[in-house]
């Protein structure tokens, strides 16, 4: 199957899921004032949105580059990428929920296990493709053993057990993966570049 139907529809899903995020920025009642001292209290609330952003931001990213290697689609591929877009869709809930809490225990073990989790269907959806296309393929070349996101999943675990004893530090891991993703993975860029010919004097 062409891939094109699955891309154009998971564009639609992130973009609807940053969409609600920012919909969910509200000021609270009892909040009053014009001066950026007054906005002070919602720095919760502002930080969680930043974080989730530059999340939601990263996997629409690699999802794009990793579609971009792939060829086309079979029916394991979309529920992989069903699974994902499922947990995605979490991300702004788990959001609200700590901002507004100011980043209290369960909150922010919860929105760790949603980041776990996306990212644990973010390998079932990488495993999906090289299935499909082949150990072989330009696609489990560029993946390699993923290194990144196998110490992402490390740090949430992490994360998620502090959370019941230091939530701030929790928060904090979070960023920290978040960092570790922010530079974009070229892995897969490169060796688009590297497998069409006249390609490489293009991209440079």
């Amino acid at each position: 199957m062409e891939k094109g139907r699955l891309e154009a529809f998971s564009d639609g899903v992130i973009a609807i899921i940053i969409t609600i995020m920012v919909l969910e920025l509200k000021i609270p009642n009892g909040v009053h004032g014009a001066d950026v001292r007054s906005l002070l209290p919602l720095y919760p609330i502002f930080l969680s949105y930043i974080l989730s952003f530059i999340y939601v931001g990263i996997y629409w990213n690699n999802h794009h580059h990793t579609f971009q290697a792939a060829e086309s689609v079979n029916g394991a591929i979309l529920w992989a990428n069903m699974h994902l877009l499922f947990w995605l869709s979490l991300v702004p809930f788990v959001t609200a929920w700590m901002g507004e809490n100011d980043f209290a225990r369960w909150p922010v073990t919860c929105y760790g296990i949603v980041l776990i989790m996306n990212a644990i269907a973010y390998g079932l959806l990488i495993l999906a493709l090289v299935r499909h296309h082949g150990k072989n393929s330009l696609l489990a070349k560029a993946i390699g053993k993923d290194w990144k996101g196998n110490i992402s999943i490390s740090i949430y675990a992490i994360a998620i057990a502090l959370s019941w004893f230091n939530s701030t530090v929790s928060f904090c891991l979070y960023i920290l993966v978040a960092m570790i993703w922010f530079i974009p993975d070229r892995r897969i860029e490169k060796k688009i570049v590297g497998e069409e010919p006249g390609c490489e004097e293009k991209a440079r």
